[in-house]
């Protein structure tokens, strides 16, 4: 889109075009100034907005510092769970760090995302907290216009979705399955844009997957979001619950059953 009326977040785009400035060149500075090795990330990584998943690992002695990771911004864990192994990021929050640290990933090695944020409820489905699946977010964020065109909702790629779904029922962990909204401004979520929503049927408002998935469908990436619903946005007491270990261990047991059934279809289709 290129007309010059429109607003600068809508206009020259050209999604057709590579960047110029490309993830793989970044990290090759990076690893030269910070002299690291060019070696790869692991298979499976994890993005965890809240940090508290990253930060019960290091409490509980189960994780140690990726050696290769060459970000300027982030610390990269390794740690093992179920046999598997895996990568995880803290505190990447919000659509365009959560993008700029997704697309390093891939660029090191990562061959799937799974990304745990924490969000607000919209729809009262249930009482929080509880975990979902985000099927489509709404693109009330900047990051995800760079990737697509317009459209009102990103989406979870549809055969990953179809995956995920059928190894949710052998977790013991409910996920529901709905949309979110993505904002890039948690403190303008007004009655008004909340009553839209909610009119939606949207689930539950968070700051990262309408750009996650946006940058997956552009650059035909595996990713995969999932929100635990903590909280009525301050409106109630006692809020902002996440549960056991501030809800790792759930987000745990997620990640290794999602992780499992990607690694069984991704094997068989290799």
């Amino acid at each position: 889109m290129s007309d010059s009326k429109s607003p600068p977040i809508l206009s020259h785009k050209y999604f057709d075009q590579p960047s110029v400035f490309v993830p793989e060149n970044l990290l090759r500075e990076a690893r030269r100034q910070k002299k690291l090795l060019d070696n790869s990330v692991p298979e499976i990584c994890v993005l965890d907005p809240d940090g508290d998943i990253v930060q019960n690992l290091i409490t509980l002695k189960k994780t140690y510092l990726n050696p290769y990771w060459a970000c300027y911004h982030t610390k990269l864990y390794d740690f093992e769970y179920d046999r598997i192994k895996f990568g995880i990021i803290g505190c990447a929050v919000g659509s365009s760090f959560a993008v700029l640290v997704a697309e390093e990933l891939f660029a090191s090695g990562c061959q799937l995302l799974i990304s745990i944020t924490s969000a607000g409820q919209i729809y009262p489905e249930k009482k929080p907290p509880y975990f979902m699946l985000i099927e489509k977010a709404l693109r009330d964020e900047g990051t995800s216009y760079h990737y697509l065109p317009p459209s009102k909702y990103s989406t979870i790629n549809k055969a990953l979705f179809e995956i995920i779904v059928d190894s949710l029922d052998k977790t013991a962990v409910p996920v529901h399955v709905g949309s979110t909204w993505t904002t890039d401004a948690p403190f303008r979520e007004t009655t008004a844009a909340i009553e839209y929503c909610r009119a939606q049927r949207i689930l539950a408002v968070e700051m990262e997957a309408a750009a996650l998935y946006a940058f997956a469908q552009a650059h035909h990436k595996p990713v995969i979001c999932f929100a635990n619903v903590t909280n009525q946005m301050g409106n109630v007491g006692e809020d902002f619950e996440k549960g056991v270990d501030s809800g790792s261990k759930d987000a745990l047991q997620i990640i290794v059953t999602v992780a499992k059934m990607w690694l069984t279809n991704h094997s068989g289709s290799s």
